[in-house]
């Protein structure tokens, strides 16, 4: 079992910045693949990025690369997304999810063990 907790969601003006955190507990940490994914009111839920259990590789939705930044501290079992310039657009809530030795199809939820409880980021405009 993986527990995932997020946090660092908030109230922020367009082109600001927010950093996300999402800290495990439970199993090895290292051992999971790391997703970000977003779901805004009345939209299904959707994939923005994701990250390889050693961090060597990342991958980003077409609508956040370039301004999001996913990144881990496998020391702290916690990974983050850095988010740059916000758009009316991302807001959303934004979960974090675990997948169990995955390295393919990371860009699908239906990919992933665990998932945290979200955590709401809004952007003014």
């Amino acid at each position: 079992q993986v527990q995932l907790v997020e946090s660092g969601g908030g109230l922020v003006q367009a082109g600001g910045s927010l950093r996300l955190s999402c800290a495990a507990s439970g199993r090895a940490f290292s051992d999971y693949a790391m997703g970000w994914f977003r779901q805004a009111p009345g939209k299904e839920r959707e994939f923005v990025a994701h990250i390889t259990r050693n961090g060597g590789s990342t991958y980003y939705a077409d609508s956040v690369k370039g301004r999001f930044t996913i990144s881990r501290a496998n020391a702290k079992n916690t990974v983050y997304l850095q988010m740059t310039s916000l758009k009316p657009e991302d807001t959303a809530v934004y979960y974090c999810a675990a997948k169990y030795w995955g390295s393919s199809g990371l860009e699908t939820e239906n990919r992933y063990d665990y998932w945290g409880q979200g955590t709401q980021v809004t952007v003014s405009s």
